[in-house]
């Protein structure tokens, strides 16, 4: 069961609150719509709900708020919008990263692929789904943790029959589970063919609460739905006895040969039909939107049409045909009435034709065959969501896992790579031919007028996308608002990064040298006497450069940002740096190393000391300092700014 007691949006200056004092609940078992105009306050209520933006109320997720629920992916599973994720990702990528954030099993993935029929898709780019296949996905996102709550934004909006009716198969089947189900629209016709319960908002506050039925009953318009073969005639027959006696009487002509009649009621229309001698196959009191046709499927017929049909009378027979028309009603049969005029015998024993698929099939039989994407039909019946295991993963490792698939789940990884290898070996191809490049600056592609080599800034290039690409393509928004900023979630970004700028930087160096020794042969490329040291600083160069890109996209959010960071270090920290140190030093410190020997309660070996010093010198460097500096205080302000927000990884 949900809850959601006194939720109260935060109003932006002047203006009023979006959401006002809304309390509801959606029960157990049962599909429940929280139906609104445009700018009602419906999506302000799903974030208010899900704790994704600031306001007062609480929602209670069978007993307990979302910010204590040990594991939200397990309790509900949330679709706001499109599936919030890179364009370039595949679709199986994107639930594989999503279920290490989850901490889920990784064939998960494929379980769920196949449940919501996107076996085929599974290698499709994001950019490239079309709106029906980008539902489908969200869904399968939303059912990852296999939650006990499923909260959708407008999950129809733009669907066509075929989709919707797919869609709501599967709420309804989640539903039968013994899930809750909360899904927001704007339109009452759908609400009250679809929804167990109704609940209506208008300018952020309730206006009803209302069971399905009784929803249909008192809020809805009523209408006659009509089948005739001589659908014109019968609608200028209606419409001329209408203006003769003056009464307000609506014909609109549907697709086929359905009418619909609003100011009317179904004796009415029976007698002008008798009158005019017009076969009517069928009449129906509507207060709902039942769909163009009934649908003989049971799983579809509950999705499409929750409202029980009434118990039919015989009228007896006239000589004019025979047929049927609903009981009246009693006080206590408040359901929608429907009539139907039955067919001939010689129609009855026909096959069965379905308007929606325009293929006949028998009466008895159930299509199980999958429409193409141009069909309007209500295609395949959803299959079973496999259910997860009651278990969940509990691994420090599933950030690592999770910026693993995210990092490395696009091409714009490799390509960075590639470019990057490509313009340095270019490069220091050029400035080996120039000369008067020293061994160390030719290997890496250094000259003196950049402030970084290429391999350096494509390593903060990367280091800004790690957190530059979480808020421009934000896939976990969708389950918990913002980006998670958790520490663990930190770690593991500086950890991947690290490796990436090592192992870039690295290939650089390895690439560099075999194309210097092609060309010009071995003496093109020295290896210079002091390599450990060249090496280590390389190393530090690349990682704190790395870090630095993350540290300033994850501050700033932007990716330029962190790029800008990168390239501010030589260029304004270092001349700052410079500048401060110009003047002569009263000290040294030269025994640093035995004075911290002094200070350790373990001793370690004298040759340690040469490491000591070796390190002391290479921070002493400008570029050094300014980088251990810029991201001392890019890390504190991000501590500052992102970890005392409420969210959980």
């Amino acid at each position: 069961m949900l809850q959601a007691i006194g939720l109260t949006s935060t109003p932006r200056r002047d203006l009023t609150s979006a959401v006002d004092d809304l309390t509801f609940e959606a029960r157990s078992g049962s599909v429940t719509a929280l139906l609104g105009a445009s700018g009602a306050g419906k999506t302000t209520a799903l974030r208010l709900m899900l704790e994704l933006q600031p306001g007062r109320g609480i929602t209670y997720f069978r007993g307990l708020p979302l910010h204590r629920v040990a594991h939200p992916a397990r309790e509900v599973g949330v679709l706001l919008g499109a599936v919030p994720g890179h364009p370039g990702r595949t679709v199986r990528g994107q639930l594989r990263m999503l279920g290490a954030a989850a901490g889920v099993p990784a064939a998960r993935a494929d379980e769920l692929l196949g449940a919501v029929g996107l076996d085929g898709l599974r290698g499709e780019r994001l950019g490239t789904l079309s709106l029906g296949m980008d539902r489908r996905l969200g869904l399968a996102t939303a059912l990852l943790g296999d939650p006990h709550a499923l909260l959708l934004d407008a999950p129809s909006a733009g669907l066509s029959l075929r989709e919707s009716t797919w869609l709501f198969g599967l709420l309804r089947a989640h539903a039968a589970r013994g899930g809750t189900v909360l899904y927001t629209t704007s339109d009452p016709k759908e609400a009250a063919r679809t929804a167990d319960h109704v609940v209506t908002i208008d300018d952020g506050r309730l206006v009803a609460d209302q069971d399905g039925a009784e929803f249909a009953r008192t809020r809805l318009r009523p209408r006659v739905a009509v089948r005739t073969p001589h659908a014109a005639r019968l609608a200028d027959a209606l419409s001329r006895e209408a203006r003769a006696e003056r009464r307000s009487v609506e014909v609109v002509a549907e697709a086929g040969s359905r009418l619909t009649v609003y100011g009317s009621s179904c004796p009415e229309i029976g007698e002008t039909a008798f009158r005019h001698g017009v076969l009517v196959h069928q009449l129906a009191d509507e207060f709902g939107d039942t769909g163009p046709e009934p649908v003989h499927h049971p799983a579809l017929a509950a999705a499409l049409a929750p409202i029980p049909l009434p118990r039919p009378v015989s009228l007896p027979a006239s000589g004019q045909g025979s047929g049927t028309v609903p009981a009246p009603a009693s006080e206590a049969d408040t359901a929608p009435t429907r009539a139907v005029i039955a067919p001939p015998a010689e129609l009855r024993a026909a096959p069965r034709t379905n308007p929606v698929t325009n293929s006949a099939t028998a009466s008895t039989s159930t299509s199980t065959s999958t429409p193409g994407p141009a069909s309007d039909g209500p295609g395949p019946l959803p299959r079973p969501v496999p259910p997860l295991s009651p278990r969940p993963v509990r691994s420090p490792l599933r950030p690592l896992r999770y910026e693993l698939h995210r990092m490395f789940g696009i091409r714009t990884t490799p390509l960075i790579v590639a470019a990057v290898v490509l313009v340095s070996v270019l490069l220091a191809l050029f400035l080996a031919r120039a000369g008067g490049t020293p061994p160390h600056r030719l290997l890496v592609a250094w000259p003196a007028i950049l402030p970084l080599p290429p391999a350096v800034l494509g390593a903060g290039l990367l280091g800004a996308l790690t957190f530059g690409d979480e808020f421009r393509y934000p896939a976990l928004a969708g389950a918990r608002g913002t980006v998670p900023r958790r520490l663990a979630l930190l770690l593991a970004k500086l950890a991947v990064t690290a490796a990436s700028a090592l192992i870039l930087a690295f290939l650089v160096v390895a690439v560099d040298g075999a194309a210097l020794r092609l060309v010009y042969g071995h003496a093109a490329a020295p290896v210079p006497d002091n390599w450990p040291a060249l090496g280590a600083g390389w190393a530090g160069l690349a990682v704190g450069c790395a870090w630095a890109g993350l540290l300033g996209a994850g501050v700033f959010r932007v990716t330029v940002a962190g790029v800008a960071v990168v390239v501010a270090v030589p260029t304004l920290a270092v001349p700052l740096l410079r500048t401060a140190f110009a003047g002569p030093s009263a000290r040294s410190t030269a025994g640093l190393p035995a004075r911290l020997r002094e200070l350790a309660w373990l001793q370690w070996p004298t040759r340690a000391d040469h490491w000591l010093t070796a390190v002391a010198g290479l921070l002493a460097r400008p570029l050094a300092a300014a980088l251990v500096l810029s991201v001392s205080v890019l890390l504190c302000a991000y501590l500052l700014t992102g970890l005392r927000r409420r969210a959980r990884w």
